[in-house]
């Protein structure tokens, strides 16, 4: 499109700052004829002439080895042959290889030491066979030219021409093509793009777009002046008149078509926005030879199509013709009729389909219209519609009904259970060690009071007659007497006060070995070597035998560690 012809905004649309003033473009509405000549492939008058190359250059008349040899007299007037230099006989090696190897020969073996200069890019290979080896140089322009990869074991037939390196005085083969032995370079080439995108995850089908079901707007990235574009424009129109499309014309074939396409396909996604949005896209072209297809099948395409974010339909060649887009592309289409038919639906069979849903549906509501009419007429005949007030009363009062009973049985269940738990509290209390040896001490410590007492008021009682008889024995002078009595009375008190305290300590050793009996017949150590209380879930009896349960019963089970619930399943012991 001319730059007069330009609209605003659509300038990053433009084709001819990245292809140049001879790239053309064509972009409208479904149609509309195009604004630029098509962009076709140079004629072979519009190509500049080759010019032919010979490698290596043809080399200088060498004069013969006698020539090349001064006469030198020596003392005695004989002639002598004087010694060649290392350069001389380099070039008589090089001129007699030349003279034997004029033309291009071919040379068949097997690659080996495959490698690639640094910034010069040439290939450095070994060609070998079973008994010899050969070293070959391939420049970068050639090597540019290959499509596929060289690798090592690979067996090849390489043309070109034999010469000598002469710094290093080597023999080596520069070689202007490459071909595979067995198999053609372009389906080896197509062969390991193909393994590498796979590895890579190009063709996962978990990253391919779904197409649009009604799209409106359309990009074609073909030639503008090939079939396949009136195959697609032809079938669009047939099938969804009015749908718009935006055609990007680009070579389809020879050198930088592929670049060309994928440029496309980029700059389509980057003015997406600006074109109003594009919902899908078809790349392709009409049927060839596979070197006429094989732009489809460069990686530049095949990366552009994995980046674009707008779904892409690949329409390369007839049915038959595969190619590293197709794998790529989100939906691959046979032909581009076929493309074009996955696209768009049949706008009439829309329309078909849009006035048999519309019937459809006044059928159904008809019907649902006429259900809810018969359901509205049997509400009104419904006793529960004619007086409702009086039925709410009446459920309300059921409920309040329903409500007290509830209330006054949760008020039975609790204070039943406050009983039962109070039960099992005092009969636990019962059997606690702890309380017994509680009672035990309190009434040890009330024998204890009372003893105490009795023997003070023994000793009071002994004072007062001793205080008697002493007072008899003074009013007597029987100082003698006094004495005696009250000795007897000191030993008296020191054998109560011994017979006391031996009195206490066994019953204290009695007491201490009542609580260890205690201790020891308790549940609780009981349970600590092992047995168990089984006592019924509801109410907590003790079941002292197997008798004493039914099937099914739920009992409860009582360990050291603690409780649990089991449910009895055999009545027999």
């Amino acid at each position: 499109m001319s730059k007069s012809r330009r609209k605003p905004g659509r300038e990053s649309f433009d084709p001819r700052r990245a292809r140049g003033a001879d790239a053309s473009e064509a972009v409208g509405l479904f149609g509309q004829p195009l604004d630029s000549p098509p962009n076709a492939a140079p004629s072979a008058s519009e190509r500049a002439p080759e010019t032919p190359r010979t490698w290596p250059p043809k080399p200088t008349a060498m004069p013969p080895v006698e020539a090349m040899q001064a006469n030198s007299p020596d003392l005695g007037g004989a002639v002598t042959i004087a010694p060649l230099t290392v350069s001389q006989v380099t070039r008589l090696i090089k001129g007699a290889i030349n003279s034997a190897f004029a033309g291009t020969i071919q040379v068949v073996g097997e690659l080996s030491n495959v490698s690639r200069g640094g910034a010069g890019g040439h290939l450095y290979f070994t060609l070998k066979d079973a008994a010899s080896e050969l070293r070959s140089v391939m420049w970068r322009a050639d090597a540019a030219r290959m499509k596929f990869k060289l690798e090592d074991g690979m067996e090849v037939i390489a043309s070109g021409t034999i010469d000598v390196y002469e710094p290093r005085g080597q023999v080596q083969f520069y070689v202007r093509r490459l071909e595979p032995r067995g198999v053609g370079a372009l389906e080896l080439a197509f062969r390991q793009l193909k393994d590498r995108l796979q590895r890579e995850g190009l063709f996962d089908a978990a990253r391919k777009k779904p197409l649009p079901r009604l799209p409106r707007r359309i990009a074609v990235v073909t030639s503008p002046t090939g079939a396949a574009l009136h195959d697609i424009l032809t079938t669009l129109s047939r099938r969804f008149p009015g749908v718009e499309v935006l055609i990007y014309g680009v070579r389809v074939q020879g050198e930088g078509a592929a670049d060309e396409i994928a440029d496309a396909i980029a700059r389509l996604n980057r003015s997406s926005a600006d074109l109003g949005g594009i919902d899908v896209m078809i790349v392709g072209r009409g049927g060839g030879s596979l070197e006429d297809l094989w732009a489809f099948n460069e990686e530049v395409v095949a990366r552009a199509i994995f980046a674009s974010r707008i779904p892409i339909v690949s329409a390369v060649g007839h049915e038959v013709d595969f190619t590293i887009a197709d794998f790529v592309a989100d939906v691959r289409a046979p032909t581009p009729t076929a493309a074009a038919e996955l696209v768009v639906p049949v706008r009439a069979e829309l329309l078909a389909n849009v006035s048999e849903t519309a019937a459809r549906l006044d059928r159904a509501v008809a019907r649902c219209l006429e259900r809810c009419r018969a359901r509205l007429e049997l509400a009104e005949r419904c006793e529960w519609f004619r007086d409702p007030i009086s039925r709410i009363r009446q459920r309300g009062q059921q409920l309040d009904e329903a409500m007290g009973r509830l209330h006054l049985a949760k008020n039975r269940y609790l204070d039943a259970r406050r009983s039962q738990v109070h039960r099992m509290e005092m009969r636990l209390a019962r059997v606690q060690p702890a309380s017994q040896l509680a009672a035990r001490r309190e009434m040890l410590g009330a024998t204890a009071h009372r003893l105490r007492l009795v023997i003070e008021r023994l000793h009071r009682t002994r004072e007062r007659r001793l205080r008697d008889v002493a007072a008899r024995l003074a009013a007597c002078g029987l100082q003698q007497v006094v004495a005696r009595e009250r000795s007897v009375a000191r030993q008296v008190e020191t054998r109560l006060s011994v017979g006391l305290t031996r009195l206490l300590e066994r019953r204290r050793d009695a007491l201490s070995a009542m609580e260890k009996r205690l201790l020891a017949a308790s549940h609780e150590s009981i349970l600590r070597r092992g047995f168990s209380l089984t006592r019924r879930a509801t109410d907590g009896t003790l079941i002292r035998s197997a008798g004493e349960v039914r099937p099914a019963e739920v009992v409860e089970t009582q360990t050291a560690e603690g409780t649990f619930r089991s449910r009895v399943t055999d009545d027999q012991a």
